[in-house]
């Protein structure tokens, strides 16, 4: 159920209008999980606050996407699942390492793999995550300095999974042919 108002630039408070049309410049469209957020401009604000930060990190695209996906899937968030599954595929990341994720399991490339366990753990343990859980991730090439972007990152999306979670977020067309449900 639709609990929140889909807001376009024109009828969103004042205050959600510079960040909707930056937004839908970046996009090149307006995701539904924004219009829901237009709703508050201070969550709107926050969000493309912390949105910029993370998106001008150390990441590349699809490391930025497999962390994405992963906090998606662990949050069973249908809408975050469908918008980052597509925007991975979007990005270059192979189907079957989309797959993996949105079933539960660890991509086979070994670092895209380390970044999904932390990302998971940070978010199934409250951030209690273990030596081994933070080893692991260094090992496959990452800083210790960039557990801290995996805690931004799952930040950002926590953010929009929980939004749209409430709202009851409908899918756009666009992102559509990559619906999920979570498995009961």
């Amino acid at each position: 159920m639709q609990r929140f108002n889909l807001q376009t630039i024109e009828s969103a408070p004042e205050k959600s209008k510079p960040a909707l049309k930056a937004l839908e410049e970046r996009f090149g469209f307006l995701p539904n999980a924004l219009a829901t957020m237009a709703n508050n401009p201070v969550l709107l604000n926050g969000f493309v606050g912390i949105f910029g930060s993370f998106h001008g990190g150390s990441f590349d695209e699809i490391e930025k996407q497999v962390l994405l996906l992963t906090n998606a899937v662990t949050i069973k968030c249908p809408w975050t699942v469908a918008a980052h599954s597509t925007f991975a595929i979007e990005d270059g990341i192979a189907e079957s390492e989309v797959k993996a994720i949105r079933d539960g399991r660890l991509p086979r490339d070994p670092k895209y793999a380390a970044l999904s366990a932390l990302t998971k753990a940070l978010i199934e343990t409250r951030g209690n995550v273990s030596d081994a859980d933070i080893d692991a991730f260094t090992s496959a090439g990452y800083s210790k300095a960039q557990i801290l972007e995996v805690v931004t990152g799952v930040g950002i999306s926590t953010v929009a999974a929980t939004t749209t979670n409430m709202a009851g977020t409908p899918i756009e067309e666009r992102l559509q042919p990559q619906a999920w449900s979570a498995a009961a």
